[in-house]
């Protein structure tokens, strides 16, 4: 054997072994990737059994007519196979077919006079939402989506998910609605199977009407993903303080009795074991969106935190997973965008105003308290209307609160002027008998006898305070969180009434004003302090006439200046109305009705 021929055979060994080698690995490779698609399949599946264990069905998550027979031959590419149809795990046991050139995928932006849309080819869904009505002092309107890219209303049927697979249309790129217009998105295979997906918009509408209808397939479930979360449209401080945050994001729906507003801490599902709603939604402060069923619907809500925040003040936003039965081969909904304006959501009768403020069923409070709340920012916006100056409309609302209220404060205190009056003779009273308290109390019941007053003054004195409360509450409420608020400038240096009045950022006090030093809250300190001054005579409470205006600076420092504005104009009212009642040294009535004034009897030692 010729040297020339050994080298060569040696070459011809080393090429066969590592055309073994290769073959080995490619089919490794091939092996690898179905046991990865497999295990996508299985989690697939356990997600989708565990939605059927939500509606209390048995897990059957196949579509068994569109499953060929085991005797068929594999295509000869599962993996471009599988790239292309959401059904690849249901095909790659049937026959080899011709693979359709996949349409380019498309972006859609249409505009009405409510919003901006951007909806994708890329799984036929939302991709952005800008509103119009929540421009920026720059006049930019901000985007409504946290993750774009994710985005809303992307729909998987069983485990058949079509949120990135690339749909065909033939809308135009852009669209401006003058009347109406409708985008269509259509996604067919050679089985004949198809999903079409349209949106319908309005000029002037809220809402974003949606149909997806399936042809050739039958599913058992659909589930509905708005992946993308709620972007928070307004400034988020990343400053730390005490005050309260006048942030909001929630996970909203309609249950058909009430609305619930729910901030979950992990993922969790609403409304899957019994009951019906009527939308789910999200909501930041002034805005919020709503998947609305145009009926009742039996769906599961769930609602997982997305970790993704501008800073550790934002309270985070959610990802949204609706699902239910397959009932028929089309689903229907509303997608709502709904700027929190009362008179405008209250008016479609649909409940979106207890977005804004809600309260407990087992007091009525979800009806009356919200009437309440509604009714005092109807007469806001009414002054409004008379002087456009949202601070005079504050004050004005303020007085007429404080005078429609004034009956209950005066009888009050008067309540307590009464008890004062008598506090002399009570003392010596329980002097005079420490040790006999069967006397004590003869002793006092008499002396209320004999000058007409009850024994339960000091309760009845508090009733009247608690009346006023619901008001009070509403006010704080309405002015924390309306949106009229945003922006509305009152005089001077107070530009912005939905936030804190700073004049100085230069300076700041840490956690009590870390912004920079506000005027409103020192004014509301001070008046503060004059009327609790006022109403605590007590010795043993002269502590809180510096706790509370203490208490009350610490919180207000953060407040938005339109409720700083309230609560000095309520203090000052009741500093005068203080004024005007105690001009007169406290008398008492006796029983035959003439006016004595009060004596101070001291006990014997």
């Amino acid at each position: 054997m010729s040297k020339n021929t050994a080298i060569g055979i040696i070459l011809l060994v080393l090429l066969f072994v590592w055309s073994i080698h290769n073959s080995n690995k490619q089919q490794e490779l091939a092996q690898a990737e179905l046991q990865r698609k497999a295990m996508e399949l299985a989690t697939e599946k356990a997600k989708q059994d565990s939605l059927a264990a939500i509606k209390g069905e048995k897990p059957d998550l196949g579509v068994p007519e569109l499953t060929a027979s085991p005797s068929a031959t594999p295509p000869a590419n599962p993996v471009a196979t599988t790239e292309e149809s959401p059904f690849a795990a249901q095909d790659v046991a049937e026959a080899t077919v011709e693979i359709a050139e996949v349409p380019s995928q498309r972006e859609i932006l249409v505009e009405t006079e409510k919003f901006f849309v951007k909806l994708n080819a890329n799984g036929a869904k939302i991709t952005s939402i800008v509103p119009k009505t929540l421009a920026d002092k720059a006049g930019n309107f901000p985007e409504l989506l946290q993750n774009t890219e994710a985005g809303a209303l992307s729909i998987s049927f069983d485990n058949a998910d079509f949120g990135s697979v690339v749909f065909s249309t033939q809308s135009p790129d852009a669209i401006i609605v003058k009347d109406s217009a409708k985008v269509a998105f259509e996604w067919r295979d050679e089985k004949g199977r198809a999903v079409v997906r349209e949106y319908k918009f309005t000029k002037d509408g809220h809402s974003i009407g949606h149909l997806t209808r399936i042809k050739g397939f039958a599913p058992k479930l659909y589930t509905l993903n708005w992946k993308g979360g709620m972007k928070e449209t307004e400034e988020i401080s990343t400053a730390s303080s005490f005050g309260m945050s006048y942030l909001f994001s929630e996970v909203i729906f309609n249950n058909t009795y009430n609305v619930a507003r729910e901030t979950p801490a992990k993922q969790t599902w609403f409304n899957r074991d019994q009951g019906k709603a009527l939308w789910f939604g999200l909501r930041r402060k002034y805005i919020a969106a709503v998947i609305n069923f145009n009926g009742e619907s039996e769906a599961a809500l769930g609602a997982e935190p997305i970790k993704e925040k501008k800073n550790e003040k934002d309270p985070g936003t959610y990802a949204l997973t609706i699902s239910d039965n397959m009932t028929a081969d089309s689903i229907a909904l509303d997608f709502s965008i709904l700027p929190l304006h009362w008179k405008e959501i209250g008016a479609m009768g649909e409940g979106y105003e207890k977005i804004i403020v809600s309260g407990w069923e087992w007091c009525g409070a979800d009806k009356w308290f919200v009437w309440l709340c509604g009714l005092l920012l109807q007469i806001l916006n009414a002054f409004y209307s008379i002087i456009p100056n949202y601070g005079i409309a504050i004050i004005l609302l303020t007085i007429l609160v404080k005078v429609v209220t004034t009956p209950l404060a005066l009888k009050q205190l008067r309540s307590t002027r009464s008890m004062m009056a008598l506090k002399p003779e009570l003392d010596a009273i329980r002097a005079k008998n420490r040790g006999d308290m069967r006397a004590q109390q003869q002793e006092i019941m008499a002396l209320y006898a004999r000058h007409g007053v009850s024994p339960f003054s000091g309760l009845s004195g508090c009733l009247p305070m608690l009346l006023q409360m619901p008001i009070f509450i509403g006010l704080f409420v309405v002015l924390g969180r309306a949106i009229e608020l945003r922006e509305a400038p009152f005089f001077g240096w107070i530009r912005d009434l939905s936030k804190s009045d700073v004049i100085w950022s230069g300076i700041s006090i840490p956690y009590i004003m870390p912004e920079g030093i506000a005027i409103l809250p020192f004014l509301m300190v001070v008046s503060t302090w004059f009327q609790t001054k006022q109403t605590i005579t007590d010795p043993n409470q002269k502590m809180m006439v510096w706790m509370m205006p203490a208490m009350m600076f610490v919180f207000s420092a953060v407040m938005p200046s339109g409720l700083v504005l309230y609560w000095t104009i309520s203090n000052l009212w009741g500093i005068a109305q203080y004024i005007v009642i105690n001009r007169k040294p406290a008398t008492l009535s006796n029983a035959k009705g003439k006016v004595v004034e009060a004596k101070i009897v001291k006990g014997k030692k």
